[in-house]
């Protein structure tokens, strides 16, 4: 007897909980990422803190620290700090987690200490009705350490996000992998295409890989291959929930209404195509220019991000109804020839093995006098340079490998194939803005946009 409990020995059922059901419970844990801004009661946080510290910890030396942050103005900063997690200022409140620097031993043990802290919180606030999320993206950390005064001994790993979900947030759970692919006995073994390119090297030191350096980061996708690509895609496509207008590519965004604006109008009953979907971004604007009445299709590498460009579209609020989720593989698109009155390509040609098949399949599956608007990003323009000595430097990002194309090779490609009937670029700028750019200047703008027309 311990504390007037009973203890049985380890391995037998127990009769007083039914492990099962809070094992499933447990595993009903998702992020969130959607708060209707209610406060907590500062008990309950505590509550869950306190759970929290009951995780194992290094040497038990406990050297965490959580500050909490509930004040309005101090999340509205937190937001601005982290560069786009708009969920930190409608959250209950923020809880920062720290650690004393100079007891992190080997392998990262306080680091793993404060994660399952962290997690510990995770269930708790689950357990109690709170939605949460973990962010490690939390932006420049000495900002978030001057704005709470945290000392500079302590470092700021991450952040805890905790509240009341919107009653119209999202319900899903992201996608995990089977647990054959990422369990095996007595030796390594594992799916080939869920292990993504390295540079060959002799070693791969953990401290010289970070996101805004990885010397062994392979960006070429010709180098990954359509499987990789799209298991990538099919779990990285997670990587933010799939709410209404909210995340985009913030060197991109301003560019999406003028390459939208390039397809040509299309009448109720007409089919258009959108090749790799950016997690629904584009198909909105596509649904909200040309409505219901036109067939659109989504030509798509995964089932996992299909379902997360549903839910972005219920978010938003658009009409399912002839809209198409297709799968297709190794740059083979699951159509006959001459389905489409027109073919969307926004910046999706760079992320490709194969550039030459795409387009083939392209125009097999466009009708005479159909339409395709395509968009790159362009190696000759300041982006282009900028890619190439800063940018892929650093780690493949979560919407894939790509390498920037050549706007003279992308035409000539083009012109084997169609009528070009439109060319432009969009903005000598590395990123943000979006002046259309006309006469040679197109060749080295930042991106380049054609649409060409079959014949």
């Amino acid at each position: 007897m311990i504390m007037g409990l009973s203890v049985k020995p380890a391995g037998t059922h127990s009769t007083l909980l039914d492990i099962g059901a809070v094992l499933a419970r447990l595993a009903e844990r998702r992020s969130c990422r959607d708060y209707d801004g209610s406060p907590m009661d500062p008990a309950e946080v505590d509550a869950i803190i306190r759970d929290g510290l009951e995780a194992p910890s290094s040497c038990n030396h406990q050297n965490w620290h959580f500050v909490v942050v509930s004040d309005p103005e101090l999340k509205r900063r937190a937001l601005e700090i982290s560069g786009g997690n708009h969920h930190f200022a409608h959250c209950s409140v923020i809880i920062y987690l720290c650690f004393q620097k100079g007891w992190t031993h080997d392998k990262f043990s306080i680091v793993q200490s404060v994660a399952a802290a962290c997690y510990h919180m995770l269930l708790s606030a689950h357990l109690r009705g709170f939605a949460c999320i973990w962010n490690a993206g939390i932006g420049d950390t000495t900002k978030i350490a001057d704005m709470l005064g945290i000392p500079p001994i302590f470092e700021i790993q991450g952040a805890l996000c905790l509240g009341h979900e919107r009653t119209t947030a999202p319900r899903m759970k992201a996608p995990r992998r089977p647990l054959e692919w990422v369990r095996s006995w007595n030796r390594f073994a594992r799916p080939e295409v869920t292990i993504y390119p390295a540079k060959p090297a002799r070693a791969y030191p953990f401290a010289a890989i970070s996101n805004a350096r990885n010397p062994f980061a392979v960006w070429n996708p010709k180098a990954w291959g359509w499987e990789r690509i799209a298991d990538f895609r099919g779990f990285a496509v997670w990587n933010k929930s799939p709410l209404a207008g909210v995340y985009r590519w913030r060197r991109q965004a301003a560019a999406m209404e003028v390459e939208v604006a390039t397809l040509p109008d299309q009448r109720g009953g007409q089919r258009l195509l959108e090749v790799l979907p950016w997690g629904g971004t584009y198909t909105a604007m596509l649904r909200r220019r040309f409505g219901p009445e036109v067939h659109l299709h989504l030509a798509e590498l995964s089932l996992h991000n299909h379902s997360f460009i549903a839910e972005r579209i219920r978010q938003e609020g658009l009409s399912s109804v002839n809209l198409y989720h297709d799968l297709w593989s190794g740059g083979k698109l699951p159509y006959p020839d001459g389905l489409f009155d027109a073919a969307f390509l926004p910046e999706v040609l760079e992320h490709m093995p194969e550039l030459e098949a795409v387009l083939d399949e392209v125009a097999r599956v466009l009708r005479s006098g159909g339409s395709a608007v395509v968009s790159v990003r362009n190696r000759w323009s300041r982006y282009g340079w900028h890619y190439t000595f800063v940018q892929s430097r650093a780690q493949v990002t979560n919407a894939g490998p790509f390498s920037p194309l050549s706007s003279f090779a992308v035409r000539r490609a083009l012109a084997r194939r169609f009528q070009l009937a439109e060319e432009f670029g969009i903005s000598l700028a590395v990123s943000d803005e979006a002046t259309r750019i006309d006469g040679i200047g197109r060749f080295f703008s930042r991106l380049f946009v054609a649409r060409a027309v079959k014949v």
